[in-house]
């Protein structure tokens, strides 16, 4: 704790000096000095330490510090630390309790000049997200070969050994003490520990800042758990800081937020990679954190994830300092997470590049989910019709790409067995293929380590789905089950192949009939072959076990004739997706550069209409989408004949680029605050397209004409065609989103030109009525689970 003395010391060291006038011969108030919470928003602090800033005249501040004190709940404390940046004093105070705190700045003779009302959370949280999930699976022992803090003397939990092996308690948090490692890059390009008896490696290689210093590539990361994740910080220092320093000298105040992908549903601490030690910013002078709870393979909960995102930011800020600026990279659920956060939380991050993104998961299950329901119509129920064998034909239905060069691992299996296949693939099969276990399968799922957790039994009781992880937001039926957001009722599948001429209206009507849908979780059952089980056991019994389809817990026709049950989705569900926000429904008030590398004839799910469905929500909701750029890279295997070849110059990535346009963008939004974000944009802030190189294509306005409008199509639209969905193909639109769709009924539809110049006889038209009893989709209106305030 900082004395009286030395804290006017350290105003010394500052260059704050104390003059002898006091404060009553000052010409103000005390309303020009300001207290300010800079670490987090003064209701979210999580732990006992905040950092405040100090505000006012320079000269009315050198007269005032040293007769200045902060009290918390009443009691003095000193600061821990102080520090000035950009014309403010950043001050961190402890002592805070866990929840309200009064925290007040006392002037020795003036008494109170301001007060601060507090709230303190744990360390390992929650702060807004809702009860926290249990069984918690910890992986700092598999990770950091650490064992957890033991919060409990019995199971269940986590179990906790000290070094001997013996057994001393059990985790439920999975929380660290924090701790600082040493690294250093070598010259091939590898990171290693630095030598522990403190010799100079000699492979260490050098790197060149911002400000053009070369110097050392030598690391500190400090790493711990923050709302029961682990996290990591990692900034550039000095050699001879080692083992204990906190140099900020080499940091060029830029923090980067490195986000990570995957689709996961919790019970578990997740893992730290490589990602955590993004050499191309750490080597600028960019601080790089990190955290595994926001890493979308450990669980797809982003109410939870923005509020880890926010904790370790607040701890970043508290142990070096605001930063000039934060900016996000990451791909896939990394690019998602910058989209949803700069809606949900403004400031956590001022610019991004989002990386083959989406603009959020929670509406991609809806086509997603039809994947499977349609594979399954053209390879079992429609067996027989040969349109289906022609790859690129699948495209009709399912909207994404359909290549033949590409071939499907289980073709020969299915004829086999007496279905129907295409040789190749659509983007279903290997972009698709395992969401509906992931997402709708409670039997489906394992956690690392959980064969750990103690009593033995206890991971048996966790039902394995995306609506169990996210109970929280979506709440639970008069059964106690999660509601679900998956609905297909009144989607009229193949419409525009119909009004195309592509298919015939009978191939439409069996098509509707027969499709189905999903069974509720409750109802499912555990997966077959490729999901679980072997091979032998397949060949042991084919047409038990092989289900590529996960067919056993769809609703189908019993018959073939009567019309398969469609899934309702629960409207309260929905809601809570909106409110929650785990929808980006287009708010973007800060600079995004949507980058992504041309993946659709490898048939990557990762497919580029999602750059647009973002735009095109952006502009809905906005206006106008001038705070995005769209960015490809093409990286098209360079014989698309042969798709064993590599791919072009696959490293292409640019952004780094970006980050270098979104630095002056943001200098220009520092320099010029009285202008939008849009005025602020420099003169290279453009959408582009670059090739299999690097070089740039064509950058301008007008170059993705033609994707969300009706002109001719733009230079980069020419050359990177986009595919739809299977809601695009229904008649949905580009920017999706639309969970249960408005019904119009049969009737209305067979009179607004909705089935073009298709013209029913009376026989099809009663069939559409029989199935589609309760009308068919109408996408003139908006998603009746969207909440109307």
């Amino acid at each position: 704790m900082m004395s009286r003395h030395g804290f006017a010391v350290a105003l010394g060291i500052l260059g704050l000096s104390l003059v002898s006038q006091s404060w009553a011969d000052t010409p103000t108030n005390a309303s020009q000095i300001s207290l300010s919470v800079l670490s987090s928003a003064p209701d979210q602090i999580s732990g006992s330490d905040v950092l405040l800033g100090l505000e006012g005249d320079p000269e009315l501040l050198q007269r005032a510090l040293g007769n200045l004190e902060f009290r918390v709940n009443q009691h003095p404390v000193q600061p821990l630390r102080l520090t000035q940046r950009d014309g403010r004093l950043e001050v961190l105070i402890d002592g805070l309790n866990i929840g309200r705190n009064q925290l007040e700045l006392h002037h020795q003779r003036l008494g109170q000049l301001h007060e601060l009302t507090l709230t303190s959370y744990p360390l390992s949280g929650p702060i807004f997200s809702g009860p926290q999930q249990f069984p918690f699976v910890c992986t700092v022992t598999s990770e950091l070969e650490r064992q957890p803090l033991v919060d409990s003397d019995q199971p269940p939990g986590f179990p906790v050994h000290d070094d001997t092996g013996a057994l001393v308690g059990y985790s439920n948090d999975c929380m660290i003490e924090a701790y600082v490692d040493w690294l250093y890059r070598t010259t091939e390009g590898r990171y290693q520990p630095l030598p522990e008896d403190g010799s100079y490696p000699e492979d260490v290689a050098t790197t060149v800042l911002t400000d053009g210093r070369e110097v050392d590539f030598i690391v500190r990361r400090e790493i711990g758990t923050i709302n029961r994740f682990i996290y990591s910080f990692a900034t550039l220092a000095h050699f001879e800081d080692a083992p204990s320093g906190l140099s900020t000298d080499l940091w060029n105040g830029r923090l980067l937020f490195h986000f990570e992908g995957g689709v996961g549903v919790g019970h578990s601490q997740g893992r730290v990679t490589r990602r955590s030690l993004e050499p191309e910013a750490l080597g600028l002078g960019y601080a790089v954190i990190y955290s595994s709870g926001t890493r979308t393979s450990t669980h797809y909960n982003l109410q939870l994830g923005g509020e880890t995102a926010l904790m370790t930011k607040e701890h970043f800020i508290k142990r070096f300092g605001v930063p000039d600026y934060t900016v996000a990279i990451g791909g896939s659920g990394g690019g998602i997470q910058q989209y949803i956060y700069a809606q949900n939380h403004p400031g956590l991050i001022d610019a991004g590049v989002p990386q083959y993104a989406y603009p959020d998961m929670v509406t991609q299950m809806i086509h997603g989910l039809d994947c499977e329901l349609l594979e399954h119509f053209m390879d079992v129920t429609d067996k027989n019709n040969r349109r289906w064998r022609t790859t690129t034909n699948r495209s009709l239905l399912v909207g994404l790409n359909a290549v033949a060069h590409f071939l499907d691992p289980f073709a020969l299996g299915k004829l086999l067995l007496g279905y129907s296949s295409a040789p190749g693939m659509s983007e279903c099969v290997p972009g698709w293929r395992g969401l509906t276990p992931l997402v709708l399968n409670p039997h489906y799922g394992r956690a690392r380590n959980q064969e750990l957790m103690q009593p033995e039994k206890l991971m048996s009781t966790v039902r394995w789905t995306h609506y169990q992880d996210l109970r929280n937001i979506y709440g639970v039926d008069e059964q106690g089950e999660p509601r679900t957001l998956y609905d297909n009722v009144g989607v009229q599948y193949g419409l525009r192949a119909l009004t195309d001429g592509k298919i015939t209206p009978e191939e439409f009507l069996r098509l509707n009939a027969l499709v189905g849908g999903w069974k509720r979780p409750a109802d499912m059952v555990q997966e077959g072959y490729p999901f679980i089980g072997s091979l032998p056991h397949v060949l042991a019994s084919p047409s038990r076990r092989f289900d590529a389809w996960s067919r056993r817990n769809m609703t189908l026709s019993p018959d073939h004739i009567t019309p398969a049950p469609r899934t309702v989705g629960d409207p309260e569900a929905i809601r809570a997706a909106y409110r929650s926000g785990l929808v980006f429904e287009g708010q973007l008030d800060i600079p995004l550069i949507d980058w992504r590398h041309y993946l659709e004839d490898v048939l990557d799910m990762h497919n580029s209409h999602q750059s647009f469905s973002a735009r095109q929500r952006i502009i809905n909701r906005m206006g106008h989408a001038d705070h995005q750029l769209i960015w490809f890279t093409d990286t098209r295997p360079t014989d698309i004949s042969n798709p064993l070849r590599p791919r072009a110059n696959k490293e292409a990535n640019h952004t780094w680029l970006a980050l270098e346009v979104l630095h002056e963008w943001l200098m220009n939004i520092r320099a010029n605050p009285h202008l939008s974000i849009a005025e602020n944009r420099p003169a290279n802030a453009l959408d582009s397209c670059f090739d299999a190189d690097g070089a740039l294509i064509a950058a301008g306005d007008d170059v993705w004409a033609g994707k969300l409008d009706d002109q001719p199509p733009g230079a980069c639209s020419q050359i990177f065609p986009t595919y739809t969905t299977s809601r695009m193909v229904a008649g949905g639109p580009i920017e999706g989103g639309i969970f249960k769709c408005a019904l119009k009924s049969v009737d209305t539809a067979l009179n607004d030109g909705t089935y073009g110049h298709w013209r029913p006889d009376a026989y099809q038209a009663a069939r559409l009525k029989e199935i589609f009893p309760d009308g068919v989709c109408d996408y003139t209106q908006p998603d009746q689970g969207r909440p109307h305030d």
